[in-house]
């Protein structure tokens, strides 16, 4: 009798182990089969798809939260996709005088952004929270119609304080006030500055946050943007985001320097576009009229056009734009970036360029305040190196700018870095500019940096661990 019921339950104990893994073997193929359909890149499809057959519930759980675009979804039933800005303008012809050499670069980027090309744009740079925070807030102050700011971190620190207090009273005279700020970069769990602002009555949102995991669209997806944009007419954009770490004269402990730059002129109406895309994604509501969109007049010399860029497009626009412009290079390619780790094709990309002829100078923190960004670095830019491209270390404080200039004429600004995280899963808003004058001021903050050269000889002393160590965390690369 013992034997018998020992030799059912372990009948039973085998069944259920045989539908357990038929379930698994199930689950791990229908996500093998929304893999297929889904991810364009070879390599991350064989990866998620190897980890769902060699892990079933571990990785499924892993693929539902990290690995599968939701955006795109959620966009598509808005109608609106937040790295695509609606268009404010309707056509316009393309600027002329561009160098004749650039023109395909023109053409490229027209159809790549569906946006033209406009003239007539006035850009200052503006350096350091010290100098950009003040014009912001005075800004601010002047405002008459409507305010727009997105900020991918906006700390409730001194500097923070100082523009809630701002922004309260622009809303309390009237002003139509509208504040984006990121579900992660500006606090998870304690977001005190959206707290904040709504305790005050101003209008915010959080872009992609919900304390539900299953109603997180993707943890990795952030909007990285930073933008301010005060009655239509004048606008500051870059790579600085809102905090006290960014005010040099503070003295702060963890000190960031950055640019940032003012922009007035037709272009401010393309970055109203992308500001207001963003805001229906995150709000359902629409913004619009003179306001928000007033007649522009020109205001300089210099032709520009916003390129936005996020999962939720097809076209990763920034990289795109990116690798058109190095293609187009005769002379000269000088970037500028806080975190550098370019896809294989932007790297063979840029060595190309480099084995022409021209000169390419790549500027990279000496190190930044992610130290494991600097491993995975040290271990990717040996195929540059070998092909003459000048990578070259800048001294601290660490140094957040993003900076591209190419024959000394055509310049990209904006907030994406060189990494994948910036080219593919953040949303990002960069700004070209074809401005000689604006080109040689850049290029000559650029060179100033240029003084400590990394080698191969220099990679090549690193002890063993330490290389693997940095090849190690390479394999991250899609994710740091």
């Amino acid at each position: 009798m013992e034997q018998a019921l020992l030799s059912w339950i372990g009948g039973l104990t085998a069944i259920r182990t045989e539908v357990f893994w038929l379930l698994c073997a199930g689950l791990s193929g229908l996500l093998t089969v929304h893999v297929l359909l889904r991810k364009r890149e070879v390599g991350a499809a064989i990866g998620w798809i190897g980890l769902v057959w060699l892990s079933p519930l571990f990785g499924s759980a892993l693929y539902a939260l990290f690995g599968i675009n939701r955006v795109t979804r959620r966009a598509r039933k808005l109608g609106v996709r937040p790295s695509e800005p609606r268009r404010a303008e309707a056509g316009g012809a393309p600027a002329s005088g561009l160098p004749e050499h650039l023109a395909p670069l023109d053409h490229a980027v027209r159809r790549i952004t569906a946006l033209p090309l406009r003239a007539g744009n006035r850009i200052a740079i503006l350096r350091n929270g010290d100098a950009v925070y003040p014009a912001m807030l005075a800004a601010i102050a002047e405002a008459r119609s409507s305010i727009a700011l997105s900020s991918y971190i906006f700390r409730k620190d001194t500097t923070g304080r100082a523009f809630l207090d701002a922004l309260e009273a622009a809303h309390a005279r009237g002003v139509a006030v509208r504040v984006l700020v990121d579900g992660i970069g500006s606090g998870y769990f304690f977001a005190t500055v959206y707290g904040g602002l709504r305790r005050r009555g101003v209008p915010v949102g959080r872009f992609m946050h919900s304390v539900l995991p299953w109603r997180m669209p993707f943890l990795n997806l952030r909007t990285h943007k930073k933008l301010l944009i005060v009655d239509g007419a004048l606008a500051f954009a870059g790579g600085i985001n809102i905090a006290d770490e960014n005010r040099l004269a503070l003295d702060p402990p963890e000190p960031v320097r950055d640019v940032h730059f003012r922009i007035e002129g037709p272009v401010v109406a393309q970055l109203t576009a992308a500001f207001a895309s963003d805001w229906a994604f995150v709000t359902d509501e629409e913004i619009g009229g003179a306001d928000w969109f007033p007649s522009l007049e020109s205001r300089g010399d210099s032709p520009a056009r916003v390129v936005t860029s996020g999962p939720d497009a097809d076209l990763r626009k920034i990289e795109l734009v990116v690798l058109e412009a190095i293609t187009c290079a005769t002379r000269s390619i000088r970037l500028m970036t806080p975190y550098f780790l370019p896809s294989e094709v932007l790297v063979s990309a840029l060595s190309l360029a480099a084995l022409r002829g021209l000169t390419v100078d790549v500027i990279i923190p000496m190190a930044s305040d992610h130290a494991v960004v600097d491993w995975a670095t040290r271990a990717h830019v040996d195929p540059l190196l070998a092909s003459d491209v000048r990578i070259w270390l800048d001294d601290p404080p660490f140094d957040h700018a993003k900076l591209l200039v190419v024959d000394e004429v055509w310049c990209f600004v904006g907030s994406a870095n060189w990494d994948t995280r910036s080219f593919r899963l953040n949303f990002e808003l960069n700004v070209e500019v074809y401005d000689a004058g604006l080109a040689g001021r850049l290029d000559a903050f650029m060179r100033e940096k240029m003084r400590v050269r990394l080698t191969r000889e220099t990679l090549s002393r690193r002890g063993l661990p330490v290389r693997l160590r940095d090849a190690g965390v390479r394999l991250l690369l899609p994710y740091l």
